[in-house]
């Protein structure tokens, strides 16, 4: 776990440093920021189809020998931008490809990635697991943004990708030495040295065994938790979490900040985030409850973030704000990697992937239209409020539901008993 922990470091550096410089790349192409979203648009686009596709491969496929063939592709990709960078032979059309192309295999990435590190300890740390994940990604969202004008600036945009490249190849050498702990989902499949693997029971067949994708669509929809779980991550995604765009308005309008203040503001977001993730690592058996009381805990601290009268006490709310918010992120991750069961954790994860591309490609445009409405106090309010009272009138209605008797079927009623069974699920 260690190895992996520091080999996504890593690979969570050079992903970030390669974001910044596209960013800057495209601009630098086009002149046009415009440009510069769309590129994001085409990289995120493939995860809306073909998450459920990436998820199902990643519960058919060997969970190692997947994780190390798309790193190492992720891997190609870089090099070969790299390349064409210092030939002076890429262009918008080969950068958008290339970022299709980048986010077509990170459908399949991210759960095998994602599942293959909770394979690596006990049942009972997985939650933990996952906390130092959210760890490990926030620290490397740091230091790859810190990285990415370094290097640029000292060794130009290729040795960005190309670096990145290199972090790919190192996750890639280090997957086949990692061993599965004892009795981990994924051990029948990955194979562990030193120990026999516990046998695999064969799964029962019919008609619908290949349909591996309705399966896993099936099952999400069917499941109250992670419905619910979606219903919280959702609202807060759209109202809360761009903070990238509220308070950067925030902090250059109302309360006349410049690019350094809002720098300031950022660098205490990505501080309030490490500190959620360690905390979220300490979790044991986190639950959609408490997902949801976090994330409104959160929206609340962002009202008041809203209504902040100066720099000095919008900095003094936003560390509790991220904090909470991360822990909540931490928690909810853990409940969606844990509670389906193990061989369909990737298509769900799939599932979630597509719903969640969803929010990314949907919430800016809506709440820019909140921003034009409202202005900046006014968007940060009404999506605090938003997100509190929805997770709240969820709470009260889930309360009353589960207040109402459940009926008793007469003896040898069978309709009724499968009523008063679906009642109780």
């Amino acid at each position: 776990m260690r190895w992996w922990s520091f080999a996504n470091f890593l690979s969570n550096a050079g992903t970030w440093m390669q974001l910044t410089v596209q960013n800057l790349l495209v601009l630098e192409i086009t002149g046009s920021a415009a440009a510069t979203g769309l590129s994001m648009s085409v990289q995120a686009a493939p995860a809306l189809f073909m998450s459920v596709l990436g998820g199902a491969a990643v519960d058919r496929w060997p969970r190692k020998l997947t994780a190390a063939v798309s790193q190492a592709l992720l891997g190609a990709v870089a090099f070969t931008t790299a390349v064409l960078i210092a030939l002076d032979r890429l262009d918008m059309t080969s950068l958008m490809v290339l970022a299709a192309v980048t986010g077509t295999i990170a459908t399949v990435d991210g759960p095998a990635c994602a599942l293959l590190g909770n394979d690596l300890v006990p049942a009972e740390d997985v939650p933990s697991a996952i906390g130092v994940g959210a760890l490990v990604h926030n620290a490397g969202r740091l230091a790859g943004a810190a990285l990415a004008g370094i290097t640029v600036g000292f060794l130009g945009t290729a040795a960005a990708y190309a670096a990145n490249g290199l972090s790919f190849l190192f996750v890639t050498a280090v997957i086949p030495f990692l061993r599965p702990a004892y009795g981990a989902a994924g051990r029948a499949r990955a194979g562990t040295r030193g120990a026999p693997a516990p046998p695999v029971i064969p799964r029962r067949r019919d008609r619908h065994a290949d349909m591996t994708v309705r399966e896993g669509l099936v099952f999400f929809a069917r499941r109250p938790r992670l419905v619910a779980l979606a219903s919280i991550t959702g609202i807060s995604s759209v109202f809360g979490r761009n903070y990238g765009l509220t308070l950067a308005v925030l902090v250059t309008g109302p309360l006349a900040g410049g690019a350094g203040a809002f720098g300031a503001v950022s660098t205490v977001l990505a501080v309030g985030g490490i500190l959620g993730a360690v905390l979220g690592a300490r979790l044991r058996r986190p639950t959609v409850r408490a997902v949801g009381a976090l994330a409104a805990t959160g929206a609340l601290l962002q009202v008041v973030a809203g209504l902040s009268p100066s720099l000095a006490v919008l900095l003094i709310m936003v560390l509790p704000m991220a904090v909470v918010q991360s822990l909540s992120d931490t928690a909810g991750r853990a409940v969606l990697q844990t509670d389906p069961p193990a061989h369909l954790r990737g298509r769900v994860l799939g599932v979630w992937g597509s719903i969640g591309t969803v929010w990314s490609l949907g919430g800016p445009p809506v709440l820019g239209l909140l921003l034009e409405l409202a202005g900046a106090r006014g968007a940060l309010v009404t999506g605090g409020l938003l997100i509190a009272t929805s997770i709240g009138a969820g709470f009260l209605l889930r309360a009353r539901r589960s207040r109402q008797p459940v009926p008793v079927p007469a003896p040898g009623d069978e309709i009724a008993e499968r009523k008063a069974l679906s009642t109780a699920a």
